[in-house]
């Protein structure tokens, strides 16, 4: 997200990594999860619900490999109708027992390849949301998304994530019968949505706090950073309460006002600042097993680590060489925040400003004012 020019496709990545949370044991089956994420992130979500449903990590994490004739686990197919598609209240209890029968024998071998085991498949006959044969796993697949009610879930979430925590029932309406018709099309849905009028209103625009990886990967993207260890990023994922790969469990992360407590908000508001000036950001993380991403080293308090990095504004100096001093605060504001700066904020940076400074020393310094402020946190 930081570093690759096609940004749309790694946000989406980002949003169906949340969609289909999993947490791996396994690195190399979370390559090739997230892998297959990225490929499918801008296709077509059937294509992408099959080959999800097919994948290692998935059919580890919901313990389909032990999925068998006479003997079915549900997992999978409660978290698949529940989670992924159809969302809560939409099925039976019955439909989930029918689908787990469909998906038997769906498993894997150690290279991480999709295995159809057919002697643990039950080939009886199966009643699924008013349908009855001798169905597999693609057959339930298939009449799932032929179902709209799985393109009001999926347009539901994904209003949520690019658009607002408030939903707008008749928008997202309009939005689902289109993803629909499209055959669930997801660049066109999406396309659909950035086209809106109201999608640059006053209701829509800066009304969201970024997630954590948003955020670390905006200021990574803006200024240019580079951290001085590469375990540093993990340890403010961390911190923060979003570390890509571990979702806290199969409903990934809540997101909204759930990144934002006492703590976690005085913590966002000192980052920035404290990267830009290359200064020692201490960070104390709680002690949990193998979630610890880094061990802890000899005397040395258990939690306790130390991020640095350094930045590069040289770019943000050039974009401001023209701009006169009593435009400063205005330009750097409208780059960096989603939302319009009130005129008493703005006045109160600008006196804790010594006068007489440099020009690009002045742009640094709004620049780090600017970064603190519970604005900078919108998107």
């Amino acid at each position: 997200m930081a570093t690759s020019e096609a940004q749309l496709r790694e946000k989406m990545t980002l949003f169906w990594h949340g969609h289909f949370a999993c947490r791996l044991r396994e690195p190399r089956f979370a390559l090739l999860q997230h892998n297959t994420l990225r490929a499918h992130a801008l296709g077509k979500f059937p294509d992408l619900l099959l080959a999800i449903s097919k994948d290692p990590g998935m059919l580890q994490f919901l313990n389909n490999q032990q999925n068998r004739k006479q003997r079915p686990n549900e997992n999978f197919a409660r978290e698949l109708l529940e989670l992924f598609t159809l969302g809560r209240g939409h099925y039976t209890e019955q439909d989930i027992k029918e689908a787990a029968r469909a998906f038997t024998g769906w498993s894997y071998n150690p290279q991480g390849e999709f295995v159809f085991r057919a002697r643990q498949h039950d080939r009886g006959q199966k009643t699924f949301m008013g349908k009855r044969g001798n169905f597999g796993g693609e057959d339930i697949l298939q009449m799932i998304v032929e179902n709209p009610r799985t393109a009001d879930f999926l347009t539901a979430k994904l209003y949520a994530f690019f658009v607002s925590d408030v939903p707008n029932p008749e928008r997202i309406k309009d939005l689902s019968s289109y993803f629909y018709e499209t055959g669930y099309d997801i660049p066109k849905l999406l396309e659909k949505i950035f086209r809106a009028k109201w999608f640059y209103g006053p209701d829509v625009v800066g009304t969201k706090i970024k997630s954590p990886i948003e955020l670390l990967a905006g200021l990574q993207r803006q200024f240019d950073l580079t951290y001085a260890d590469g375990r540093s990023p993990l340890v403010l994922q961390r911190a923060l309460g979003q570390e890509l790969f571990r979702p806290p469990n199969v409903s990934g992360w809540a997101g909204g006002r759930n990144w934002i407590d006492s703590s976690t908000l005085a913590f966002r508001l000192r980052i920035g600042p404290a990267l830009l000036q290359e200064a020692a950001l201490e960070v104390n993380l709680k002690p949990d097993d193998d979630t610890e991403p880094t061990a802890p080293r000899k005397r040395r308090q258990d939690g306790l680590r130390t991020v640095r990095a350094k930045a590069d504004l040289s770019g943000l100096h050039q974009q401001m060489q023209e701009a006169k001093e009593r435009e400063l605060i205005e330009k750097l504001s409208q780059k960096l925040l989603q939302v319009p700066l009130q005129p008493e904020t703005a006045a109160l940076i600008q006196q804790h400003i010594p006068s007489g400074v440099a020009h690009a020393d002045k742009v640094t310094l709004l620049t780090l004012r600017l970064l603190s402020l519970p604005e900078y946190q919108l998107c």
